[in-house]
């Protein structure tokens, strides 16, 4: 039997940052061949992050391919894109943090994924109704709460 390996928690933060330390994380075990169905530099919270940062998807792989510390590679970004106030941090985090469906698509997706933590579990997808945050969502299907 094979245990799933996931990236850091979307909430462990890097120079300040949640989601960080998974992007750097995903791009490692990408690379890898450790994971293969996630969403990767060009949607979601890794497109976000990266376009705050005002740093490229396939500059950020590169750089941390080429190895280093979590803090290497922030002071990297902060060299090469944009190096954020600590309130810009403080506005990511929140944004990030408190973030869930609002377009009837995303609702559904959410759903969608919720469902199948449910089955999973064994449960019915009510037991799971107190999940309402795409963070919570990630933490729940990885298995850290």
């Amino acid at each position: 039997m094979t245990t799933a390996q996931y990236p850091r928690s979307p909430k462990e933060e890097v120079n300040g940052l949640c989601h960080l330390a998974r992007l750097i994380d995903k791009v490692k075990m990408r690379n890898a061949g450790q994971i293969q169905d996630y969403n990767y530099l060009t949607v979601g919270f890794d497109k976000y992050l990266l376009d705050k940062l005002e740093i490229k998807g396939e500059d950020f792989e590169k750089r941390v391919l080429q190895g280093g510390t979590d803090q290497e590679i922030a002071d990297w970004v902060a060299a090469n894109g944009k190096a954020l106030t600590d309130d810009e941090k403080a506005e990511w985090n929140n944004m990030v943090l408190t973030f869930g469906p609002k377009a009837p698509m995303a609702q559904q997706a959410f759903d969608r994924n919720l469902a199948g933590i449910a089955e999973k579990r064994g449960v019915p997808v009510e037991q799971l109704s107190h999940i309402k945050t795409w963070f919570e969502l990630i933490e729940h299907d990885e298995g850290r709460v």
